[in-house]
């Protein structure tokens, strides 16, 4: 399966068998019960509807209690479909796990960045400001935003303070460092979007992935 829902653990440190410390990130991936499977002939594609986080069966709208009751499955809290890898084949009930990452060098995490209010350009675009001595008057304000000759408005897109944070952003290629299926759990290295115990998506990275392998059967 090209991917699975996860929960953002936190970051820690892990040692190799050379002794050398790595910075990673627990994601608790799993295990996603799929609840529905999107066919060819059905639907005109292929893939699979798979949930993540026990939910109230009482905070949930009729139709989609019944749509899980259809599955066998308990009422989950996020759903989200993934396409199938060449050959797999999958039912309504499945429980896809972490071992889903078995074989697999580097993923890509998608998830909601921290909300951090109203910010400055200084703290949202990193400006450097004007002087802090010498008679400046400018020393966290935005400069100037608009020409002095026509159209003489400010221009679609000019970077000034506003809401920071609170997006989606996606981090590429990060490397697998460890896989733990009896924690459910992926350990990847470097930084992942969002908050600890934010809901992310992990997927298998398109891009290293096809390196790697191609590095691998010319070694041998």
């Amino acid at each position: 399966m090209e991917g699975l829902i996860g929960k953002k653990i936190g970051m820690t440190q892990v040692y190799d068998a050379e002794g050398k410390r790595t910075t990673v990130t627990v994601i608790e991936v799993g295990p996603c019960p799929v609840v529905q499977v999107k066919t060819l002939e059905k639907d005109g594609y292929v893939a699979a509807q798979v949930g993540f986080g026990a939910q109230k069966a009482s905070r949930l709208a009729k139709a989609q209690v019944k749509h899980f009751e259809k599955a066998g499955v308990e009422t989950m809290k996020v759903l989200k479909e993934f396409a199938l890898d060449a050959g797999e084949e999958v039912k309504a009930g499945d429980a896809i796990t972490v071992a889903n990452f078995d074989g697999c060098k580097y993923v890509d995490v998608t998830g909601v960045t921290k909300g951090r209010g109203f910010a400055g350009v200084l703290k949202r675009y990193n400006f450097a400001g004007g002087n802090m001595t010498h008679g400046g008057h400018s020393k966290r304000r935005t400069g100037g935003l608009a020409a002095r000759d026509l159209p003489g408005w400010i221009e679609k897109g000019k970077k000034m303070p506003g809401h920071m944070g609170d997006v989606n952003r996606k981090a590429q290629n990060l490397e697998v460092v460890q896989i733990r299926p009896e924690d459910n759990a992926i350990l990847v290295k470097g930084s992942v979007p969002g908050a600890r115990n934010g809901i992310v998506i992990v997927r298998k990275s398109l891009k290293n992935n096809v390196i790697a392998f191609k590095a691998q059967k010319g070694a041998k």
